[in-house]
């Protein structure tokens, strides 16, 4: 499962990003904004998706989307369980995930393109974890 979040800065991004993972087959589920409310928090959004990736079954990863995807990558990796990465490259990102075993990915909306975000989108989706002893060590450290 793929839990969607996003603030009117990102609304409309996340709204291409469900009709992204229809079309490769992947199964989500929007947890708001449903639709643009300029005096929408958030942290709000990012808090309702990483609480249910720290809480689902293993797998689950969050998407969070806002104008800058700081805020929501910050508010992510509050709880517990949770390595949010600010995702602005695809290579970045397949080495975020290969080597820290991201969990939730934090999208810019107004910093990066639609079609770099698409790219990144689906580097996420696709690496591994490599399950490397070093990165596993690293990541106990973290939690």
């Amino acid at each position: 499962m793929i839990y969607l979040g996003a603030d009117h800065l990102g609304y409309e991004l996340k709204e291409k990003i469900k009709k992204w993972l229809t079309i490769w087959g992947f199964e989500y589920l929007d947890l708001g904004n449903d639709k643009i409310e300029k005096e929408d928090d958030y942290p709000d959004f990012a808090k309702n998706v990483a609480r249910r990736v720290s809480g689902g079954k293993k797998g689950e990863v969050g998407i969070l989307v806002c104008g800058s995807g700081v805020g929501m990558d910050i508010v992510a990796n509050k709880q517990k369980g949770i390595r949010c990465g600010l995702g602005i490259s695809p290579q970045q990102i397949r080495i975020a995930k290969r080597d820290d075993n991201l969990n939730c990915l934090a999208l810019s909306a107004d910093f990066v393109s639609e079609e770099d975000n698409k790219t990144i989108v689906q580097m996420f989706l696709e690496t591994q974890f490599s399950g490397g002893e070093k990165y596993q060590r690293r990541i106990g450290k973290i939690e």
